[in-house]
């Protein structure tokens, strides 16, 4: 139920739930407007532990899926496609990047 002040404006609402600006979700479903695919590596909420993060891959989930576990045969390690992004576990962005070039791919290494 929304809040409203006084005045009947919209002071704050949770009907929405989490809000994702149209640019977000475009590139999500198709890839960025340039044409790269992006590795970055990520800590934020993971206690500490790194992950790579490979986003804007222009595919489906089954095929999202199956790049993944390509991937994480390579690496040796672990991994998830969560929200069209594919985590890999570890630090293992050159082989990474070097792997979605041979299938294909712009590659454009983002972020620390």
């Amino acid at each position: 139920m929304p809040y409203k002040d006084e005045n009947s404006n919209l002071v704050y609402s949770t009907d929405q739930g989490r809000i994702q600006p149209e640019k977000q979700k475009a590139e999500k479903a198709e890839g960025f407007a340039d044409g790269y695919v992006r590795v970055r590596r990520e800590t934020k909420g993971r206690k500490g532990k790194g992950v790579i993060a490979v986003m804007g891959i222009p595919e489906d989930s089954a095929g999202l899926k199956k790049i993944a576990a390509i991937l994480k045969k390579k690496c040796g390690t672990g991994g998830a496609v969560k929200d069209d992004v594919i985590e890999i576990q570890g630090d293992k962005r050159d082989i990474i990047a070097q792997a979605l070039e041979k299938m294909g791919y712009k590659v454009k290494q983002s972020g620390g």
